[in-house]
């Protein structure tokens, strides 16, 4: 039987979905290529004493190089993470005739177009569907399914511990720190949750993203970041009073021949197609100019999810080698187009401050919302004890810098004792 055989480098979690995986459909896999079966014949791992169960010990190597350098080796996939080491190995791996696989959202978010263009040069094709959104086949549904269309806009839940955390915000009215502290309990978030709770995680998947939809480079540096930590249970509550919620959403948008591109926890509607997207799901929201809206919901994270859209690749290529046909386009990145900075931006914004009870207090914040060309939708205002009031303000759509200013005018008003948070809102769609 004619054999592609694959170097796994990392066998954590997700690696060990991928050969539990490849052995668990064996035989379906080798009827969809004719004959081929996949094979895994050397896994690099930190630990070889490390109990893992089902593969054998002939398998594993602490040395990369034992996969790097074989020449049996047809297809190399990478599951270590981080960038230094997953970065040389790659790029060894290419020019040593390796087509790549990659889960790491981390190195196609920062170094993905010098890997994808080496690949280029070296006639190697580079696949990473699974570093965005796990078993949603989000990057192979815009590259090749959509690929009729123009994308306009981008819009996802794609950390699942933020949308763990804000979820039993909402059902349950749990703070922040409590809920996290199940999150971590329940393995959804790690000891350090700084990647996920201030953002940096959902922006490197929507840099990926926003580069494929838009033909665009788009790395990390280029996103706006706003994490969750400052969610409060009353800002939650007080979404429900506008029938909406909040997610942490990266959004992409293409007009006007620029891009925006930026992270940040916003208030979402009920009505939307990802206000119901819940817990440790991921969702990505997609809008283009023939098929309209499309919504695609799935499992984020975790061994098997992420190995379904890692093994979806390593099938893609395995056909291609199986026929002889390997055309490589790997980056589609040909576009220059600009990247807008947030203040230039529009947006709605929820605005929650406490101000001093008293007449004209309104009128007052009213007028400097005028003068910075910020027209007011919607106002509640909520009773304090001593002489106190919360005063709660939604915004039409808005130029960010006009917000700015008029935030930064509003917190030197006598009557305005602090403004205690500022989010965005997804009021239209």
């Amino acid at each position: 039987m004619k054999k592609i055989k694959i170097g796994l480098l990392g066998c954590g979690t997700v690696g060990q979905g991928v050969y539990k995986l490849i052995n668990l459909n064996k035989t379906k896999y080798v009827s969809l290529l004719e004959g081929t079966e996949l094979e895994i014949i050397k896994i690099l791992v930190n630990d070889i004493k490390k109990e893992r169960k089902d593969i054998p010990l002939s398998l594993l190597t602490l040395d990369p190089y034992e996969i790097i350098n074989n020449k049996e080796i047809d297809v190399v996939i990478e599951v270590i993470g981080g960038t230094t080491n997953a970065e040389k190995y790659i790029t060894e791996a290419i020019k040593n005739g390796k087509h790549i696989i990659t889960a790491n959202k981390d190195l196609m978010a920062t170094k993905g177009q010098n890997i994808l263009e080496l690949g280029n040069k070296y006639a190697k094709l580079v696949k990473y569907e699974a570093s965005v959104a796990g078993a949603i086949p989000i990057i192979s549904t815009i590259k090749e399914n959509l690929v009729s269309n123009q994308i306009t806009k981008v819009m996802g839940i794609i950390n699942g511990t933020t949308n763990f955390i804000l979820t039993k915000m909402f059902t349950e009215g749990k703070s922040l720190e409590n809920v996290l502290k199940e999150a971590q309990d329940l393995g959804y978030a790690e000891s350090d949750p700084t990647s996920d709770v201030e953002g940096l995680d959902a922006a490197r998947k929507i840099a990926i993203l926003a580069s494929i939809a838009f033909n665009r480079r788009v790395t990390l540096s280029d996103v706006y970041v706003e994490g969750i930590t400052k969610i409060s249970v009353d800002d939650i509550n007080y979404a429900k009073q506008f029938k909406s919620t909040i997610k942490l959403l990266g959004i992409a948008i293409l007009k006007d021949n620029a891009i925006e591109v930026r992270v940040y926890p916003t208030l979402l509607p009920l009505s939307h197609p990802l206000a119901k997207v819940d817990n440790e799901y991921n969702a990505v929201y997609l809008e283009g100019n023939a098929f309209g809206d499309l919504t695609l919901i799935g499992k984020g994270a975790g061994g098997l999810p992420t190995a379904s859209a890692v093994v979806a690749d390593l099938l893609n290529i395995a056909e291609k080698i199986n026929k002889g046909i390997i055309e490589v386009n790997n980056c589609s990145c040909y576009l220059d187009l600009e990247i807008k900075k947030i203040e230039d931006t529009c947006s709605h914004f929820y605005f929650r401050m406490v101000v001093v009870d008293k007449t004209r207090v309104l009128s007052r914040i009213a007028d400097i919302f005028a003068d910075n060309d910020v027209s007011i939708d919607s106002v509640i205002q909520k009773k304090l004890p001593d002489g106190k009031a919360e005063l709660v303000i939604l915004t039409d759509r808005v130029l960010n810098k006009d917000m700015r200013c008029a935030r930064k005018q509003i917190e030197n008003l006598d009557v305005v004792l602090e403004i205690k948070s500022v989010l965005n809102s997804e009021k239209e769609y």
